[in-house]
């Protein structure tokens, strides 16, 4: 899975902390979502989802090996 996340914080100037602190979670897991390397879960996924007011399915996006 990849995602937008890193597009969308720079959208709304957003840092990884600012980020972080609105979805209750610490910079280190936006650091890693940020390089593709953690996969969140639905409900992470969904705060995310929430705090860019956009789908989920507009942040996140399937790969051919998933």
């Amino acid at each position: 899975m990849t995602n937008r996340i890193k597009v969308e914080r720079a959208i709304l100037n957003l840092t990884q902390e600012d980020l972080a602190n609105r979805i209750s979670v610490s910079r280190q897991t936006i650091t890693a979502l940020d390089a593709n390397k953690y996969e969140p879960s639905t409900v992470l996924a969904l705060k995310i989802a929430r705090v860019f007011s956009k789908p989920v399915e507009e942040i996140f996006f399937l790969e051919d090996k998933d």
